[in-house]
């Protein structure tokens, strides 16, 4: 308790300076007195954005703030005290650091999965179809860092398929990756499916078959000595709602 005291006032004077929240042109500053924090893997920003805007709709006096970042930062600040509701992770793998440390309120539930696909510009330079084709002579390859859930998952697929390949760069999380390969920086990455869906035409998601070998599923929980634990509970509850079923659907989700 004592360490996410402090960590609040450090949140607090950072928010002097700015702090994020669900979209633009919302009550902010003394209108609204009620904060939610909710941490939460950078491959849920889209859906989890739109899932807080209905929130707020439905509490008036309460803002959802969102942290989303790659996993293992989210659960290493979440350890070191930060002043969080709600964890969503990328992988239970990650999530077992916050239960370990005793920081969670109560058993992880998992809510949904994602899967990896090969992303690559919108004009495929490198000619990528499939996996094997990573490890061309010549391609520019980016992927997740390894402790990062995206980066886990892509040395899977890529174990399960046998093929060996020398990344130009590691990334800090899955939308660093689909960035690069966006602006041509890459000629192709591993990202997930809903990564891939939410850039639209920037780039190409392909499919392959391996990728069924390095699934993650996705767990929540509220965290232990949450400032807000009563809206973390309503919060738990609408992502396993039948209102953000067809939200994750849309965004390429599986169940789990």
């Amino acid at each position: 308790m004592v360490k996410r005291t402090l960590a609040a006032v450090s949140l607090l004077l950072a928010a002097t300076v700015g702090c994020s929240g669900t979209g633009d042109g919302g009550p902010s500053g003394g209108e609204r007195d009620t904060t939610l924090t909710v941490f939460a893997a950078a491959s849920l920003t889209e859906v989890f954005t739109e899932l807080g805007k209905a929130f707020e709709a439905t509490h008036p006096g309460v803002r959802v703030r969102f942290n989303f970042a790659a996993s293992s930062t989210l659960a290493q600040q979440i350890t070191q005290g930060a002043p969080v509701d709600v964890f969503a992770s990328a992988s239970s793998a990650t999530m077992k650091t916050v239960t370990d440390a005793g920081d969670a309120a109560d058993t992880p539930q998992l809510f949904t999965r994602n899967f990896l696909v090969i992303a690559v510009p919108k004009d495929n330079p490198g000619k990528v179809e499939k996996l094997g084709d990573l490890s061309g002579s010549g391609l520019k390859v980016v992927l997740c860092a390894e402790q990062v859930p995206c980066g886990a998952a892509a040395e899977k697929a890529l174990d399960a398929a046998g093929v060996e390949v020398e990344p130009v760069s590691r990334e800090r999380d899955v939308r660093a990756v689909l960035t690069k390969v966006g602006l041509g920086e890459a000629d192709a990455g591993l990202v997930y499916r809903t990564d891939a869906k939410a850039a639209g035409e920037k780039v190409r998601g392909i499919e392959f078959p391996e990728s069924s070998d390095a699934i993650n599923d996705y767990p929540i929980a509220e965290i232990a000595d949450a400032p807000q634990s009563a809206l973390a509970k309503e919060f738990i509850q609408l992502v396993f709602s039948d209102q953000a079923r067809p939200v994750l659907d849309r965004a390429g989700f599986g169940l789990p």
